[in-house]
C-alpha cells in the first residue's frame, strides 16, 4: 500500500512539476537535454552579458569612459540592456529563494532539489523524499 501511495504521489508530482519547476545552473553545468516549458536561469550570466556587451575596456580612464558612453547611448544598447535585465532577474530570484548552491532545480518556489539539472531525476529524489517524510 505505501508502495502505491509512493507511485500516486510521484504521478501526481510529475503531473504538475513542470508547472512551477525552474532550473538553476550556470555555464559550468549546463542542462544536458532542456525542455522548452521548463526555463534555466544562468547564474553567470550578468557576468557573460556584461561581457558580451563592454568587451574589455581600455585601461586607461577616460578612453574606458568614453567607450562606455558610446555603447550607452547606441541604438544596439536598448535589447542589450533587456538581455542584461532578464539576467539579473533569474539571480535576483534565485537569492530571494536562498538558494544555497547550484545546480538547482526548484519546485513551485518551494522545494529545491540540489546537485543536479535532470528535472525527472530531481523529481524523483523529491518524491523519495516525501515519501520518507510521510
Amino acid at each position: 500500500m505505501k508502495k502505491l501511495i509512493s507511485c500516486l504521489s510521484a504521478l501526481c508530482l510529475s503531473a504538475s512539476a513542470c508547472a512551477g519547476t525552474v532550473i538553476y545552473t550556470d555555464s559550468s553545468n549546463p542542462v544536458s537535454s532542456p525542455s522548452p516549458d521548463i526555463p534555466v536561469v544562468y547564474l553567470d550570466a550578468p557576468e557573460n552579458v556584461q561581457r558580451d556587451i563592454f568587451g574589455s575596456l581600455p585601461a586607461n580612464p577616460a578612453l574606458a569612459e568614453k567607450q562606455a558612453w558610446d555603447l550607452l547611448n547606441s541604438l544596439a544598447f536598448s535589447s542589450q540592456q533587456k538581455q542584461l535585465v532578464s539576467a539579473y532577474q533569474g539571480l535576483m530570484k534565485a537569492w530571494s529563494l536562498g538558494l544555497a548552491k547550484y545546480p538547482a532545480v526548484v519546485f513551485d518556489d518551494k522545494w529545491v532539489v540540489y546537485g543536479t539539472t535532470d528535472v525527472s531525476v530531481a523529481m524523483q529524489h523529491l518524491a523519495d523524499w516525501r515519501g520518507a517524510n510521510q
